[in-house]
């Protein structure tokens, strides 16, 4: 099998994760515009990623966070975000390094992006370490949550990608729907 030394895998994946970037740094300077709103997973044993130790007991290895109606200070920077949210009624302050995420759902339009991460790949340098494979996500209507909520909890809900609890994405003229794998265009 050919080497890869322009490293595709890493280029998508760092491309993909700018989306994701440009659309935080638009809803911290303008807000969130109509009906979006944002399911962000990411693995909380990246390297960088800083929490409370109360929630790093709750979510050792993934979270979810929902940017909707109550969080404050989003501040992005290049690698980085971080974000105010309120847990059980207790704030937090989040910081996630965008290599830590690994799902990007916006419910209201039907847009979801999905990555693998490697914890290695994630925790050592970019140039040595192998890239994460970044895989497009089944479609937003794959958000279910993780277990029922222990309080209230309106702006922050735990969740993972399975079954449907969200609507199914919007049909086209003729009725059917369809999600569009980044797989099609691989060479197999």
């Amino acid at each position: 099998m050919p080497v890869d030394h322009i490293r595709y895998e890493l280029l998508t994946q760092d491309a993909l994760r700018g989306v994701i970037r440009v659309v935080l740094t638009d809803a911290a300077v303008k807000g969130l515009p109509g009906d979006h709103h944002f399911y962000i997973t990411f693995d909380t044993r990246v390297e960088g990623v800083r929490l409370s130790a109360r929630l790093k007991a709750s979510y050792p290895e993934e979270m979810t966070i929902v940017l909707q109606h109550q969080f404050w200070d989003l501040t992005v920077g290049e690698d980085d975000f971080d974000v105010g949210l309120a847990f059980n009624g207790i704030p937090e302050r989040l910081h996630i390094p965008f290599r830590a995420v690994k799902a990007f759902v916006d419910p209201s339009v039907q847009f979801g992006l999905q990555f693998s991460v490697e914890l290695e790949a994630a925790k050592g340098p970019r140039e040595d370490a192998k890239a994460a494979k970044p895989t497009p996500a089944k479609s937003a209507q794959a958000v279910k949550p993780l277990k029922p909520p222990s309080g209230n909890e309106p702006a922050a809900k735990a969740i993972t990608l399975a079954d449907s609890s969200l609507p199914s994405p919007p049909a086209k003229e003729d009725g059917s729907a369809e999600v569009v794998s980044l797989d099609r265009f691989r060479k197999k």
